[in-house]
């Protein structure tokens, strides 16, 4: 893009233009006036385009031609519009804040500070049109200080009216006895700083509590005083005097429009969009900022703001209010004259706002880098996060730019708030000089191939609901056995298609649903929601090869969110998420069961990105920080909950991988295992801030402990990275702490008391049943001495214990055993411990006579297969303990002369070691490694489908004589 004096059409356009030399003639004769020098030739040829080009700048240098000079010498404009220049004066306009002089000024009369503000703001657009003109600055600095220049004018308008009304009405304070000013919320394009040149300000008034002012002549009620304060401040902007006006106030946008209070509390406003904020007003907060306020105002005001905006789990109801905005928007664009509107015409800016705005309502939730209410900020991220192409995103930044820029042409040439494209040749090619272009036809073909581009992007990104003939069809045909549920004939007919193991029963199942009380007394947009969703589903059954499975496992989904059926157009909307739920109910009664008892879990089905790449252990912690971070930190039961509802939305995540075969098994349980232990950390770091609340810190050795002095051993699954998802955790606690030592806080205890309550604690939060169920179930049987032993042992204890006292299945159990939580320093200390017991000389007779003793009491006792019933994976002949002592019994007896087989606490790299020093051949490992991991898999599976361990005898008869023999060969080999 070229500036004006470099385009070569300039010249054409200077020579065509009837008024250039009186143009030049007025500037001139101000000049004369004021007593100035008449611009020389060389000034001429510079600041003549300025005039030429935009009447106001005309109209405003002939009324302060002086401005020109302070043009000539300008090389770069303050960094922003400040409240402290503006109060200086004009000889500091100039200025940065900072260097502004104030505490000596005489106060300004009203109608001295009327006219202050008027020129301020002439001033600045003077300069800033200027400088557009001349494209000295770049679209995000020109529309940050405008924007920064309204923050300036709204501040000082409450600056000057507060000391104003001051010794009238005194102050008004909160009830920390804190003065509280007006809070001023900027909507639309003044919040996300991207005011243009000729804009309205949107404004909504707020102030922090309620009360009476004090200190002054009369009391006022805080809502009276704001009030005030507000009217003041819409006068003093949008007034228009012989000096113009500053900016156009539109209050339109606050709680109950024209209707409602001009100013509102923060628990009001709170209330509003909580009980009655609107589908619109979350689009419009979108970019709202507080302008002006304090820390504890921001804080507050995003506080209420966030939550409104940005949903965790999506109300897809959403959708379709985007949908009637976005109708609204189409409808509004096909009006006669509109097209060559650049902002709300087929194309125009209105349309890219609503491309990047849909998207963050719907992903803003859980997605904080959408966040942002700067456009430009939000459409690079947009394409970093894939929620756009980035061919795309760079077309609509492109657009954005560019239509922008002719918006600003517009407005500069009168000061006019304006997006119409001129219709009269001489107005088309100043825009276009203007914008930067050699002619009007350049810029016309440009702007209509990048809205050509946007509105593309805009009809893709929402479907508009145009359904088939026969989606609409069959979406009646429901709407109609709704209301008649006992029309079998009817519901027969409406599933026909579908190839029914047992049409009857599906049929009576579909009646009973549809006659229940809950459908019955439904509202009519629950009763065509419900439609449409039955509709989407009998469409997709159509293909299922087990439909009666299908729809036996979806209807209590169903039947749970038939009083939120906003989650039913989560699934029409997104007909992916809706293939994701038929596949993972088809294949897992455990997702049926998940999801009916926490529909919020429906959400995780709509992004298969995430749905099928659960994240690693740093991720996690990551994002179950920031959903605690959102929580009260005193708030014990919310945070419970989260945690509870975290490890379910996970978990879904990974069986989701589990079951498509994304993840194999080994991964899945790692996965698992993660999450346990990014949970562990969570609830020890939550236990030890409540406990040190009450009692302080523990001291040992007279040093303070600011973090827990306490490891969280994991044993069998947790501890050998194999956890399944119903597993529960066999855990135990040790501490480090000084056993004569205490805490240091008002009501001390002993530091063994406080480490057990601390254990207590523990097995508390994770145990404990909530809203949301529980974490785990928890088994602390292997701690020494088992249920009669101390909750929590020092590290000195556990290993007395293991050395003198523990029994050769204890030892087995600690070969299976490892740190998943707590002081790093300590749970070293344990591996060495754990290492030192485990390579402890041992008569290999006597330790195999031992491990096949409790393996045959086991199995004796706990296999809970046979002849009749099948094969139980675990217990049974050939199942998985066989493996896993065989295993234990190898790094008990050899690890002594091979530490390498105490180097990992899993099966798999026990055996990989095992091979690898030599004690058994690593044909006969890969078999064992492949019958473990097969075992494992089996068992999630099984887990899935909620059924036992007990396989039917053939399936695995191989793999189970395989083992066996193992077996038979490990009791009778005297050379292990």
């Amino acid at each position: 893009m070229t500036p004006p004096h470099l385009n070569p059409n300039y010249a054409i356009f200077c020579e065509q233009s009837s008024s250039r030399a009186l143009l030049l003639e007025h500037v001139q004769d101000a000049r004369e006036r004021h007593g100035l020098d008449s611009l020389n030739q060389e000034q001429i040829d510079i600041l003549e385009p300025l005039w030429i080009l935009s009447d106001y700048l005309h109209q405003q240098f002939t009324r302060f031609p002086h401005w020109l000079d302070d043009l000539l010498a300008l090389k770069k404009l303050p960094e922003k519009p400040s409240k402290e220049a503006l109060m200086a004066g004009e000889a500091f306009f100039s200025c940065e804040a900072s260097a502004c002089q104030t505490e000596s000024l005489e106060p300004l009369d009203e109608a001295g500070f009327i006219k202050r503000l008027r020129l301020y703001r002439q001033w600045w657009m003077v300069r800033l049109i200027a400088f557009d003109i001349q494209q000295r600055l770049s679209l995000s600095e020109l529309t940050s200080r405008l924007s920064a220049l309204a923050d300036a004018c709204v501040n000082a308008s409450l600056q000057w009216t507060t000391q104003h009304y001051l010794a009238l009405y005194g102050q008004a304070l909160d009830s920390n006895g804190q003065s509280q000013s007006m809070i001023v919320i900027g909507m639309g394009k003044l919040g996300g700083n991207e005011l243009n040149l000729s804009s309205d300000i949107d404004l909504i008034f707020a102030f922090r509590e309620h009360g009476d002012t004090q200190g002054g002549k009369k009391s006022l009620s805080h809502q009276e005083y704001f009030t005030k304060l507000g009217q003041k401040l819409i006068q003093h902007l949008d007034q228009v005097n012989a000096d113009g006006f500053v900016f156009r106030v539109d209050m339109r946008l606050r709680p109950f429009g024209q209707s409602g209070a001009l100013v509102l509390n923060m628990d009001s406003l709170e209330n509003y969009y909580q009980d009655q904020g609107r589908d619109w007003e979350r689009y419009a907060m979108i970019k709202a900022r507080v302008m002006s306020g304090d820390a504890l105002d921001v804080r507050e005001f995003e506080a209420l703001r966030k939550p409104f905006v940005y949903r965790k789990y999506l109300d897809f109801g959403a959708i379709g209010a985007l949908r009637d905005l976005k109708q609204m928007i189409a409808k509004e664009v096909r009006r006669k004259g509109i097209e060559h509107n650049i902002k709300l015409g087929e194309g125009g800016i209105r349309e890219v706002e609503f491309i990047a705005q849909a998207l963050q309502i719907l992903h803003g939730g859980r997605d904080q880098g959408l966040q942002t209410p700067a456009l430009l900020k939000v459409l690079p991220y947009l394409a970093q996060q894939d929620y756009l192409p980035v061919e795309e995103m760079d077309q609509l930044r492109e657009a954005y730019l560019l239509l922008r820029r002719t918006e600003h042409a517009l407005q500069a040439v009168n000061d006019e708030q304006t997006q119409l494209l001129p219709e009269n040749e001489s107005a088309r090619t100043r825009i276009a000089l203007i914008v930067g272009f050699p002619s009007w036809e350049a810029l016309d073909k440009r702007l209509w191939e990048v809205r050509k581009n946007v509105h593309r992007s805009f009809v893709a990104l929402i479907d508009d609901g145009h359904e088939s003939s026969e989606e609409v069809k069959s979406q009646e045909t429901w709407r109609l056995l709704i209301k008649h549920p006992e029309d079998r004939e009817a519901i027969q007919d409406a599933i026909e298609l579908i190839s029914w193991q047992d049409q009857e029963a599906s049929i009576s199942r579909i009646s009973q649903l549809l006659s229940s009380r809950t459908v019955v007394f439904m509202q009519p947009i629950g009763h065509e929601r419900l439609a449409v969703f039955l509709a989407a589903l009998i469409s997709k059954l159509t293909d299922e090869a087990n439909p009666d499975l299908v729809l036996e496992r979806v209807f209590p989904i169903l039947e749970a969110v038939l009083r939120r059926t906003a989650y039913l157009v989560l699934l029409c909307e997104n007909q992916t998420a809706l293939t994701h739920l038929i596949r993972l109910c088809r294949e897992s009664m455990w997702f049926t069961e998940a999801i009916s008892t926490t529909p919020a879990l429906l959400d995780e089905l709509l992004d298969a990105n995430t749905l099928f790449s659960p994240p690693d252990k740093s991720m996690l912690a990551e994002e179950l920080q920031q959903i605690l971070l959102r929580l009260p930190e005193d708030d014990e039961e919310a945070q419970m909950d989260a945690m509870r509802r975290f490890r379910r939305s996970i978990i879904l995540r990974i069986a989701a991988c589990d079951i498509t075969e994304i993840l194999p098994v080994m991964k899945v349980s790692d996965h698992l295992t993660w999450l346990a232990e990014v949970l562990l950390d969570q609830v020890l770091q939550q236990s030890w801030q409540y406990l040190t609340k009450k009692h302080g810190f523990p001291v040992s050795q007279g040093e303070v402990a600011f973090t827990p002095q306490l490891a969280i051993i994991g044993y069998g699954k947790s501890g050998g990275w194999e956890l399944g998802y119903d597993s529960d955790l066999d855990l135990v606690f040790i501490h480090d702490a000084q056993a004569n030592g205490s805490t240091d806080g008002d009501r001390s205890i002993d530091n063994l008391t406080f480490y057990t309550r601390l254990g207590q604690r523990l097995i508390h939060m994770i145990t404990s049943f909530t809203a949301a169920g529980r974490l785990y179930e928890v088994d602390m049987r292997l701690r020494p001495s088992g249920n009669s032993g101390l909750l929590v042992s020092s590290l000195e204890a556990f290993k007395d214990y293991q050395q003198k006292e523990a029994w050769v299945w204890e030892h087995q159990a600690l070969t299976r055993s490892r740190g998943l939580a707590g002081e790093p320093k300590l749970l070293a200390k344990f591996e060495d411990c754990r290492k030192e017991i485990i390579a402890t000389v041992r008569d290999r007779d006597l330790l195999k006579a031992e491990v096949i003793k409790m393996r045959e009491k086991m199995r004796a006792h706990l296999d809970t297969g046979g002849k009749e019933k099948g094969f139980d994976l675990k217990q049974g002949a050939g199942g998985i303990i066989d493996i896993e002592f065989m295993v234990q019994y190898l790094v008990l007896a050899w690890s002594c002369k091979y530490p390498e087989l105490m180097r990992f606490s899993d099966n798999v790299r026990q055996l990989e070691a095992a091979a690898l020093v030599g004690l058994i051949g690593a044909e006969q490992a890969g078999k064992m490694t492949d019958t473990y991991t097969l075992y494992r898999s089996l068992t999630h599976r099984l887990s899935l489908q909620q059924q036992g361990r007990v396989v039917q005898k053939d399936t695995l008869v191989d793999n189970q004589n395989l083992v066996s023999q193992y077996w038979e060969s490990f009791v009778n080999d005297d050379k292990i």
